[in-house]
């Protein structure tokens, strides 16, 4: 629609229809959300598939482990402990599924040259 001259001179824009750019916006959001996702490198999990078993053979009422990736701290490392040399140190928040509920904790990665997972380190916050 075009704009309608007005008796003083001016000139009155069409009413916009704000909807209209919903489609749009939620296409740019997915889009931009699965890019993220699509950041994490596999190392993290790893780091989670090897803590939940680690986690289940201590405990087997854990079902499941979560790793919130808005907290995620991703460090390229090179250092060593003792001879294995670490490549990756992940850290962020865990939400380990229990049957009663969730509790947050925090935990630490440590991912070798290799790509095997060397430790993982879950406490409660």
């Amino acid at each position: 629609m075009a704009p309608t001259a007005t008796a003083s001179g001016g000139y009155v824009l069409p009413e916009a229809n704000p909807m209209r750019h919903i489609p749009a916006f939620l296409a740019a959001s997915f889009i931009m959300s699965s890019a993220a996702f699509a950041q994490v490198p596999a190392e993290v999990e790893a780091c989670r598939l090897s803590g939940l078993a680690a986690l289940k053979a201590r405990s087997p009422s854990i079902e499941h482990l979560t790793f919130d990736i808005e907290s995620l701290a991703i460090s390229k490392a090179e250092t060593k402990v003792e001879d294995t040399p670490i490549k990756m140190i992940v850290m962020g928040d865990a939400y380990l599924q229990r049957e009663k509920g969730d509790k947050p904790n925090r935990f630490v990665c440590l991912v070798s040259d290799k790509g095997k997972v060397v430790l993982t380190f879950f406490t409660e916050q």
